[in-house]
């Protein structure tokens, strides 16, 4: 058995999937979730996937007495990744304070936790949004473009939260911390075990998507089509969850071999590749065959216009990439649909 890992929100989309990853390679893994954005039964997801089921904290990171005895029943974690945190930037704009209070909240927690109780690597889920609108010179995005005003609370809480673990690791000699810089996951494990699978009405573009595929949304609502792109929606870089997940498997081996040079590395996670909402609207229709009725609004406060990655860091430092193409990607996550909503 390799490392202790503690997984914060391990039961959510993108946590779901890295536990999967982590347990594969052999590491020991306990989760905690307090179930906001998430389900139980995703456990029961990932024990049919690897064979057993991790060890699971129904806790909040908010929660500073349940998390604090959490560490002192495990004196042996040896690294964290960190993805618990509310995330919809449409959400996040109307609940400002509810999304300061979470991600901010949770993370200085478990810093002080970790200094508490001598836990030296943190990977933290960070996320495109705080390059904001990158100018045209910073297109693709490297981790040297400049981090810009957020243009949602929820983008600058990943901007604040980079800034307290630099500021921590500054302070604390122990800590090593990667930062790893997302943008667009999609997708679902290829078993369709565990997906996407958000509460309430979807704030991403697939799951809605999928959902209006399978008909329970009439149709799928496009926010704008009079950006300055070729077909005028907004492009983003759709990176699939496994890969994704795979990644974060590598951070924590950098980490725990000690190849880190720096107290924090940053790294973005994408495929080099811009694809337009309408892009992958068509290509999700003629990979499954399935219309998509769709309409054009007005455009959604908060939303950036292009945005996509330049990945070479973490193709080279960390030696991962993310290959797989979005066609297999798009009828993963309608798998898992078809799966979740018992459709043949």
């Amino acid at each position: 058995m390799k490392a202790k890992i503690l997984v914060t929100g391990g039961c959510g989309f993108i946590g779901s999937h890295t536990v999967v990853e982590l347990m594969e390679q052999g590491y020991e893994v306990i989760i905690v979730d307090n179930l906001s954005n998430s389900s139980i039964e995703v456990l029961d997801g990932i024990k049919g996937i690897v064979g057993k089921a991790p060890e699971f904290y129904n806790v909040d990171c908010l929660d500073y007495v349940s998390m604090e005895k959490l560490f002192t029943e495990h004196p042996d974690i040896q690294g964290i990744i960190h993805f618990a945190a509310s995330k919809a930037v449409g959400e996040s704009v109307e609940k400002p304070l509810l999304y300061y209070r979470n991600n901010i909240g949770s993370l200085v927690n478990l810093l002080e936790l970790m200094a508490e109780h001598h836990v030296p690597n943190i990977v933290f889920s960070s996320s495109c949004t705080v390059y904001g609108q990158p100018d045209a010179e910073h297109l693709p995005v490297d981790e040297t473009a400049p981090v810009k005003k957020a243009l949602s609370p929820y983008g600058n809480t990943k901007q604040i939260n980079e800034e307290i673990i630099c500021d921590q690791a500054h302070a604390n000699e122990e800590l090593r911390a990667i930062i790893l810089r997302y943008f667009n996951p999609i997708g679902a494990h290829p078993s369709a075990l565990i997906g996407e699978l958000p509460n309430g009405v979807p704030q991403n573009l697939l799951p809605f998507v999928t959902q209006t595929a399978a008909g329970l949304r009439k149709q799928l609502k496009i926010f704008g089509n009079d950006y300055n792109t070729p077909d005028g929606t907004c492009i983003r870089d759709y990176i699939y969850v496994v890969d994704l997940a795979k990644a974060h498997v590598k951070a924590i081996e950098r980490m725990l071999a000690k190849d880190t040079k720096d107290h924090v590395e940053v790294f973005n996670l994408g495929t080099g590749k811009g694809v337009s909402v309408l892009e992958l609207v068509n290509t999700f229709m003629a990979v499954t065959g399935v219309n998509i009725p769709y309409e054009i609004v007005s455009r959604r406060e908060g939303d950036i216009e292009q945005v996509w990655a330049k990945p070479d860091k973490a193709n080279t430092v960390l030696g991962w990439k993310a290959d797989t193409p979005l066609s297999e990607v798009l009828a993963s996550a309608w798998k898992w649909e078809k799966k979740v909503r018992h459709i043949n």
